[in-house]
């Protein structure tokens, strides 16, 4: 991508540019009823923490810390008294937002050529040390006015498409010297809901490195010379004079449609191109299943019926049919093993019911932003949503983990009870704890703060928890789901497996496939997350996860169906860590990610990055590991449905 400058030479350009329609439209609920504003009126500049990103000198993200606006080190102008927090969401906070009022004075429809922040500042050396290993690794900025991003205006440089990537640069490189932006053109377009009505509907920033700002006659202010950039010396102290200047544009674009220009989608043919290569994958995986379904299965069980009504003088003397029967197929013959418990049934089915709730968590979640419920102008919307499903799917967890168990005939209730939503929530809020100490320790903003970390352990136990034992015990006074066939008191040995059929070859063979449907928006996912983007492409996310979703079923059936035959009946286990064998394609996708688009200044950066690639790919492990069991376990229930056994 490239920067557009938008200089006061070129603001006719700059205006043409912001005000052509984007091609990508959204549609969503905007979530934040619009304000209006009079010709006069303040509008308000909030600012944000600032955060890593890529930059035109190093394309690779250099650190995963964000740090506060008004972190001392960077000397931002501070309005008078002081600022103050802006209320925010749960998920906002979560997600390191930390909003707080500034000294801007901004003034609908009133252009202010040159205004002082304030003068000054005096950045020590080790602030500027500081400071420039910011601007050398591309931090950005980040403002909100009226709820809208500042940002800058990008080209993409394949399609050549004009779009406003939220934040702006805190400085510039020019060879290796580091240039800190003390002054920002603020370029805001407002659009006519009514006589004297406006409403803000997109903002750019064009920063400026610049000196000898000084005070005029008349009282007004003389911006710098952009020739002369400010450099923050490291062996003495430098003073910074911030200065802003202010200009409205009217624009037809309405306020319903203004985030329109911001969500810009990266690539959309390598999208089309990973749903159609997914597309055949799976119709490849369901034509198989089909056959195996269709074809084989129905011609054993036909032939076994058929033997089932044989006399023992059909037979002969030698049992020939009896053999010729177990060289065709082994899945009869441990129909009096394969609803045999498996080891461990309380572990597998506190997995399976956590799986569950995380299921039940991410489909309702993606759905809910498919439809727009979760407009980018509602920030933290996405997290939030996130928690409330999480915590409200407990129940879920509970009830599946306690049919299930039952199922499996396990006698330990109190124990299967108090793991469902203790165990996966415990770890994940221990490891998600450890690693908020390191950004801590680095007095970054995106360190949960303590009461933020109370508040998840009460919603956690106040209303997760009473819900998982409320579907627990429902689940566990449902009667037992019944097996068509009767379980042998003795194991039947099982003949030893070769090839594919050994468990890691198996795993390894199954879990690329439902990777396959979704590494391409993982790769945008993991975009997003560490490069502070906005990522909105819900309608490719269902679509990838419904494939996802078919991938594991089929593969997984597929691979049980192999097992079967092989008269191996162990398929509980081996279902789940088919199908959740994916998540290790998901954390070595993660480890490639930092090859290609991370170089990171810090060891402290690199154990955020593997500990939550870790943590988000045990979770990826429970939800596909559960997906592949459900299918597994279906496909058993209707295959030995479908034969007559004495």
């Amino acid at each position: 991508m490239r920067r557009l400058d938008i200089s006061r030479g070129s603001s006719l350009l700059a205006a043409f540019l912001a005000l052509t329609a984007s091609p990508t439209s959204a549609f969503y609920f905007p979530g934040v009823a619009p304000t209006s504003y009079k010709t006069g009126d303040h509008v308000p500049l909030h600012v944000d923490r600032i955060t890593p990103a890529d930059s035109n000198n190093d394309p690779k993200l250099r650190s995963v810390f964000s740090f506060d606006y008004y972190y001392d080190n960077l000397h931002f102008c501070k309005p008078e008294g002081g600022p103050q927090y802006i209320r925010e969401s749960l998920g906002s906070i979560l997600f390191g937002d930390r909003i707080q009022t500034s000294p801007f004075e901004l003034k609908m429809a009133v252009n202010e050529s040159c205004k002082a922040l304030c003068t000054d500042q005096v950045f020590t050396p080790e602030d500027a040390n500081f400071v420039n290993s910011k601007i050398y690794m591309g931090y950005d900025i980040n403002w909100l006015i009226d709820g809208l991003p500042a940002a800058q205006l990008l080209q993409e440089e394949g399609s050549g498409q004009v779009f406003y990537s939220p934040g702006f640069a805190l400085g510039t490189v020019d060879g290796e010297q580091a240039m800190l932006h003390n002054h920002y053109d603020i370029w805001i377009d407002y659009h006519e809901a009514g006589p004297n009505q406006f409403r803000v509907v997109g903002v750019l920033v064009d920063p400026f490195s610049t000196t000898g700002a000084a005070l005029q006659d008349d009282g007004s202010w003389q911006c710098g010379d952009p020739e002369h950039p400010v450099v923050l010396s490291v062996v003495a102290d430098t003073k910074v004079t911030f200065t802003y200047s202010v200009f409205w544009r009217l624009s037809p674009t309405p306020f319903a449609t203004r985030w329109d220009k911001y969500l810009h989608v990266y690539d959309a043919k390598i999208h089309w191109f990973s749903l159609i290569n997914s597309a055949v994958i799976v119709v490849f995986l369901i034509g198989m299943v089909s056959t195996i379904l269709v074809r084989t299965l129905k011609k054993d069980i036909a032939r076994y019926n058929r033997l089932e009504q044989f006399t023992l003088e059909d037979f002969g003397a030698n049992g020939s049919v009896e053999e010729g029967v177990q060289e065709d197929s082994g899945w009869k013959l441990v129909h009096g093993d394969v609803f045999r418990p498996p080891k461990n049934p309380l572990l597998l089915s506190v997995m399976i019911g956590n799986g569950a709730q995380l299921f039940m968590m991410a489909g309702l979640t993606i759905v809910f932003a498919l439809l727009g419920f979760l407009s980018p102008s509602n920030r933290g919307a996405l997290g939030t949503v996130i928690i409330i499903f999480y915590t409200l799917f407990g129940f879920v967890g509970g009830y599946i983990s306690a049919r299930v168990y039952k199922f499996f005939h396990g006698e330990s209730w109190k124990q299967n009870f108090f793991y469902t939503p203790v165990a996966l929530p415990g770890f994940v809020f221990a490891v998600f704890f450890l690693l908020n100490l390191f950004v801590w320790a680095r007095g970054a903003s995106g360190a949960v703060p303590f009461t933020t970390m109370l508040i998840l352990v009460i919603i956690w136990f106040v209303i997760s928890v009473p819900l998982s034992f409320a579907g627990s015990w429902i689940g566990f006074k449902q009667p037992v789901i019944g097996t068509p066939v009767r379980t042998n008191q003795i194991p039947r040995q099982i003949p030893p497996s070769g090839g594919y059929l050994r468990p890691i070859p198996s795993m390894l063979l199954a879990g690329i496939l439902p990777f396959g449907a979704i590494f391409v928006e993982i790769y945008y996912i993991m975009n997003s997350i560490w490069f502070s983007k906005v990522y909105y492409m819900f309608g490719f996310l269902f679509i990838c996860f419904g494939l996802m979703i078919i991938t594991s079923a089929a593969v997984t059936v597929l691979m049980i169906y192999f097992l079967l035959c092989a008269e191996d009946y162990h398929w509980q286990w081996r279902s789940f860590f088919t199908a959740g064998a994916s998540a290790f394609y998901v954390f070595a996708s993660a480890l490639l990610y930092w090859l290609k688009m991370v170089s990171f200044a810090s060891w402290t950066s690199g154990i955020l990055y593997l500990g939550y690639s870790a943590l988000l790919s045990l979770l990826f492990f429970f939800l596909t590991g559960t997906i592949g069991f459900f299918a597994s376990w279906m496909f058993v229930l209707k295959i030995y449905r479908s034969i007559k056994v004495d």
